[in-house]
């Protein structure tokens, strides 16, 4: 383990730059050498603007009896469809379904990579043909700020069964080639009852294994699941957040309390599992069950009450994610966070290296 301590504020100007393309995450850990596993990744621990290097396996040893890790159980969707609008080939990727049948999709282009590139969404009345004689029927924008997502009717449809046989994982360019569904699937991952999950992997937790989990649990150290069906972000334009599907169920609610009340901290696993809990607490931080949609977009303004700490992976400079890291932990950590992570090479994104926020330890004098 090193250690660096000191202060490197950019500002909300992102300062420490941009992320190297070679730093992309490109296959799992687990594919990127023998006798590795999906715990095989480096950890970053930012503790105020002290940040420490360790390996993933340590982190039984970074928490201690008491704690408590906010987990999302969503799992992971074959969300991406091969379709057609007319003679052209394009890809859907199925985001979100709404209370009302319709499912919000993101229309893209295939860019003979394997992959596929920005496509402008609509017009309203849009039919795109889908495999098994389905179609997708585009109805209208999903927000104002954007046309980029859209709802769509798929009439007499059962879209979780069309995505079981036709879909596959969403895939970004900076990854080398297709994975199975399972490489998207967290150790927390429970089916839904209605088929519903999340477009893109909570991908916070996807180095945890049974073994770390086990170990975690031995020490003393718990997990409270909540769910929260991710929608697909935007790869292009790092838009914040649209509403999306969560669940606090009352026995996390009063697992979270009673560690916070017992001197613990609460570590949310993923910024998925930070808008879940943030949701269903009062001002004064209590957590109580909660369902249905939010759309809350954690700012340093707003802040955060239920949360202490956060695992998460490492965010491009322009996320909205960093927005949440700012409000656990403050801007400088951040950028000095940050600032060591691209110096020490770390590696981007879902299959990448993560960063672990805890608080500054108190001092004993």
């Amino acid at each position: 383990m090193t250690t660096v301590t000191g202060v490197s504020r950019a500002g909300h100007g992102r300062e420490w730059g941009s992320v190297p393309e070679e730093l992309s995450a490109r296959v799992p850990a687990e594919q990127r050498g023998p006798g590795r596993d999906r715990d095989s990744v480096r950890l970053l621990v930012s503790r105020g603007t002290e940040v420490s290097h360790h390996a993933f396996v340590e982190l039984p040893r970074l928490l201690r009896a008491g704690d408590l890790l906010i987990v999302n159980t969503s799992a992971t969707l074959a969300a991406a469809v091969d379709g057609r609008i007319g003679h052209a080939r394009v890809v859907v990727h199925f985001s979100t379904r709404g209370d009302d049948g319709r499912w919000a999709v993101e229309l893209r282009d295939p860019d003979g990579r394997g992959t596929t590139r920005a496509r402008a969404g609509g017009p309203a009345g849009t039919v795109v043909r889908l495999p098994g004689d389905v179609r997708l029927v585009l109805e209208e924008p999903l927000s104002e700020r954007g046309a980029r997502l859209w709802w769509g009717r798929v009439p007499d449809t059962d879209v979780p069964a069309l995505l079981r046989r036709y879909g596959r994982p969403i895939r970004y360019a900076y990854t080398d080639r297709d994975q199975p569904l399972s490489a998207y699937q967290t150790v927390f991952a429970l089916p839904s009852d209605d088929g519903a999950g999340s477009a893109e992997m909570p991908s916070a937790a996807r180095p945890f294994t049974s073994r770390l989990v086990a170990e975690l649990v031995s020490r003393g150290v718990q997990f409270a699941p909540v769910t929260l069906h991710t929608g697909v972000a935007s790869a292009e334009a790092h838009e914040p957040p649209y509403p999306e599907r969560f669940e606090v169920p009352a026995v996390s609610a009063r697992l979270i309390n009673a560690a916070r009340a017992g001197g613990g901290r609460i570590v949310a696993v993923g910024t998925t599992a930070v808008r879940a809990v943030e949701s269903a607490a009062s001002e004064d931080g209590l957590v109580r069950a909660a369902k249905g949609w939010t759309g809350l977009v954690v700012t340093p303004e707003r802040g955060v009450r239920a949360v202490d700490g956060l695992l998460t992976g490492l965010h491009e400079p322009e996320a909205s994610h960093l927005l949440m890291l700012e409000a656990i932990a403050g801007g400088a950590a951040v950028d000095r966070g940050y600032a060591e992570a691209l110096r020490r090479r770390y590696l981007w994104h879902e299959f990448g290296d993560v960063h672990l926020v805890l608080p500054r330890e108190k001092s004993s004098l």
